[in-house]
């Protein structure tokens, strides 16, 4: 189709966030007009989200921003059974007490993306154990489960893969596509739904909760999905040497996360900063054509920007100016992430591969010896040179603390206590 009218399907189409729709032009019309409600679910599998999660997030943001409604359902009912996209193992079965822990965790980071409340726009957070705790095995069977084709539910990649490449996939996740579908139809009922989004992985279950709502309600529903996003490497996005990007505080410092968006490689600034920014498109055009040095302003704006979104405007100052005095002035910052370490374990002294990982610059000993070896490890701007190397109080500052550092970019604070 050509270029789309509505000022929300415009935006997220030049940004990049649009890969596959079950009716664009239809979509492109109703939105339009202001207000259509639109959702996406998030699983409850751990107490935070991750970066691999903004591009959903910021979908529901663009959708609010231009005169929308948008629901974030929560899925504590759904996360019961794991969703099969995208893996090849079944799921940890979760407790009742780690979900409620999880999403508790998770809640908090919307209120920084997106305005609550009860006006017209104001975004909406559900749960949908509220419908599904509920269920009547039989009568849900019964009522719905006579619309789903298993022929067709084996054709789905989600399925698919995990069949092909002979992994187990238990009948309880095999019933995850029809509760999400389900989703869909009690979303339309109880708040006039008519868009669910998500990752390119959500294609087909997507499309079913379209399928189910025409069929029980002869509702008119929409779909629309994003790219998987990866790095110009190929790499998952989301991921560092050192684990998951967290979007809550909490589990990774905001220092962290501005250093995660400074690291972008240079292929990827462009885009990064149309997914995961407000600029606007001039000033990203202006950006990614600056080259050589050049580009690390480009990824400073974009570490800037992104870490505002998710942490304020305040933080993300902050964790620039750290790294200003930590790089520009060879200082230590006093907002790098810092661990507090009894003072008598340094008396006797500590394998600085431990207070590396402790600190949360590799994600193992292992990951730490090798990060020593190949001479990445530092203790106070000095190479470590023998990976039996002990930190002690005589590697304190005055101020009782000593620096690490995992290669030239990422580095933490140990404070003896």
């Amino acid at each position: 189709m050509t270029e789309p009218r509505s000022d929300f399907l415009r935006e997220i189409a030049g940004r990049g966030f649009v890969h596959q729709c079950t009716d664009l032009e239809g979509l492109d019309s109703l939105a339009r007009k202001p207000p259509i409600t639109a959702y996406i679910g998030f699983d409850c599998t751990a107490d935070s989200l991750h970066v691999g999660n903004l591009v959903g997030i910021m979908l529901l943001r663009w959708l609010q921003r231009t005169g929308h409604k948008p629901i974030v359902l929560m899925g504590g009912g759904t996360t019961k059974i794991g969703d099969p996209s995208g893996k090849d193992d079944v799921r940890q079965l979760l407790s009742e007490a780690d979900i409620a822990r999880n999403m508790a965790g998770i809640r908090g980071v919307f209120s920084q993306f997106l305005t609550f409340g009860d006006g017209p726009t104001d975004a909406l957070m559900v749960d949908n154990a509220d419908w599904l705790d509920g269920l009547n095995y039989v009568a849900f069977l019964r009522d719905y489960g006579r619309h789903f084709s298993v022929n067709r539910m084996l054709s789905f990649d989600s399925v698919k893969l995990r069949l092909e490449r002979e992994h187990p996939l238990s009948f309880l996740e095999f019933n995850y596509m029809v509760l999400q579908a389900y989703d869909f139809v009690e979303l339309k009922r109880r708040h006039d739904c008519i868009l669910q989004m998500g990752g390119s992985d959500q294609w087909g279950n997507i499309v079913n909760g379209v399928e189910l709502g025409r069929r029980v309600d002869q509702a008119t529903l929409y779909g629309l999905t994003a790219p998987l996003i990866t790095t110009s490497s190929g790499a998952k996005m989301g991921k560092s040497a050192a684990g998951a990007i967290w979007l809550n505080e909490d589990r990774l410092p905001a220092y962290d996360y501005w250093q995660f968006w400074r690291n972008t490689d240079d292929a990827d600034v462009g885009r990064f900063l149309r997914l995961f920014t407000e600029l606007p498109e001039a000033e990203v055009r202006r950006l990614e054509a600056l080259r050589d040095a050049e580009i690390n302003e480009a990824k400073k704006v974009l570490a800037n920007e992104a870490t505002a979104l998710c942490h304020g405007r305040a933080a993300a100052e902050a964790a620039a100016e750290t790294a200003r005095r930590t790089f520009d002035e060879g200082g230590r910052g006093d907002a790098l992430p810092t661990i507090e370490v009894d003072r008598s374990r340094l008396t006797e002294g500590v394998p600085a591969y431990e207070l590396l990982r402790e600190a949360g610059l590799a994600a193992s000993n292992g990951e730490a010896r090798r990060l020593i070896k190949g001479g990445g490890g530092r203790i106070n701007d000095t190479a470590i040179a023998d990976e039996s190397r002990l930190v002690s109080v005589a590697d304190l500052d005055p101020n009782g603390v000593v620096k690490l550092s995992a290669g030239k970019k990422r580095h933490a604070l140990v404070r003896a206590v």
